[in-house]
């Protein structure tokens, strides 16, 4: 395969000799389905399990409490964030059962609807891989896998490092950087000479901590409260789209 210039890319990642890639919210249209699944978990169980402050009574919020304590963690240290901060006792126990319930209803939705991927992402990843750059998808989720799949993107990424895999390889959970490190090594390529691109607080804090070049958030909200904790956070960039990471004559 002939391999493009890197003038299809903006300036950004041209010098990039890498790129991994979260999986809900960057590649796959799938973190509104993971929003829902906790949102119905959550909400069954503080109405079984009311907090003693009531000023803490309020139902899972799809949009904040997503972004601020489950999005890019792992289904257990998802469950246990939101749990605390509702000031409950996220005892081993409850956050097992919580973590439980919300991979049955994540699954349901998945099996009954399926996912999508973003086209802005596989624009740019075909982009990325035309100009010899290659290209890895991270995810803390065990369905990473069944979702690129699904969305029938699997065959872009020259490497996946998955839910699975971390707790084969006991990598620990964002906002620490491994799960980001593995697939860099995977790559062959130093973490500072390659970019991540996440949705997720925790997962631009990790990618932060592990020393990349480049950390891209990405915010579908368009909005500027969500745009700034990205970069409080450690994005460098934030875009609303990854086709926005090409060059401008090659978006059209």
């Amino acid at each position: 395969m002939a391999v493009w210039s890197r003038d299809v890319l903006a300036p950004p990642l041209r010098g990039v000799e890498a790129v991994v890639c979260d999986t809900d919210g960057v590649i796959t249209d799938s973190a509104k389905v993971h929003a829902a699944a906790w949102k119905a978990a959550f909400d069954a169980f503080l109405t079984e399990h009311p907090p003693e402050d009531p000023a803490r009574r309020r139902p899972f919020d799809s949009g904040d409490d997503y972004l601020r304590y489950v999005d890019g963690r792992s289904r257990l240290d998802g469950a246990a964030a939101f749990l605390a901060s509702r000031g409950l006792d996220p005892t081993a126990q409850t956050v097992r059962a919580v973590a439980a319930d919300k991979e049955r209803l994540f699954t349901a939705r998945l099996r009954e609807h399926g996912v999508d991927a973003f086209p802005g992402t596989v624009r740019l990843v075909r982009a990325l891989r035309a100009a010899g750059v290659p290209v890895a998808a991270a995810s803390a989720s065990r369905h990473a896998r069944e979702l690129l799949t699904g969305a029938g993107v699997l065959d872009l990424f020259e490497v996946l490092v998955d839910g699975g895999e971390a707790a084969r390889l006991a990598l620990a959970g964002k906002p620490r950087p491994d799960l980001f490190l593995e697939a860099a090594r995977r790559l062959g390529v130093a973490p500072a000479r390659a970019a991540v691109v996440e949705d997720a607080l925790a997962g631009v804090e990790a990618g932060r901590r592990g020393g990349f070049g480049l950390v891209v958030g990405v915010d579908r909200t368009a909005d500027p409260d969500t745009r700034a904790r990205l970069v409080r956070h450690g994005a460098g960039i934030v875009v609303h789209d990854l086709a926005e990471l090409l060059a401008e004559g090659a978006r059209r």
